[in-house]
């Protein structure tokens, strides 16, 4: 079995926003005291079950950047890019009604979109292709 790196600019971009969901599901599944660092947290007071939870996280984006990456079709990446999106709202909604305005929650918004624009404007056509 031969590993699928696209040719396509459009798709390319689509596939790298997928690479890095994968890598950031991995950091958070393999270290996650550093990644609720990260997050804001302090981590002194999490049990074992908010650990779970944490790598649980973790572990669904490292799935669905995988799943992007492998199967590399259209309905793969609209998985990834609605999810992240939906991510993405959520943090927003965060940030105006939980008095989370701050210069890394904005950080990782702007994260968050990125990732998940980049594939739903491949999926959907926006991403011109550059002829060669």
């Amino acid at each position: 079995m031969d590993f699928y790196f696209p040719t396509e600019l459009p798709e390319r971009i689509a596939f790298i926003a997928s690479a890095l969901t994968a890598i950031i599901g991995l950091f958070i599944l393999l270290l996650p005291a550093q990644s609720l660092r990260i997050a804001g947290f302090s981590v002194g007071g999490i049990t074992g079950d908010g650990y779970g939870s944490v790598r649980s996280t973790g572990g669904l984006y490292l799935g669905l950047g995988l799943c992007a990456i492998l199967l590399a079709q259209n309905w793969t990446y609209l998985a990834l890019g609605a999810s992240l999106s939906a991510a993405a709202i959520g943090r927003l909604l965060s940030m105006l009604f939980d008095r989370g305005l701050s210069p890394r929650n904005f950080a990782l918004l702007l994260l968050q979109v990125a990732l998940g624009a980049l594939p739903l404007a491949y999926v959907f056509g926006y991403i011109p292709s550059v002829a060669g």
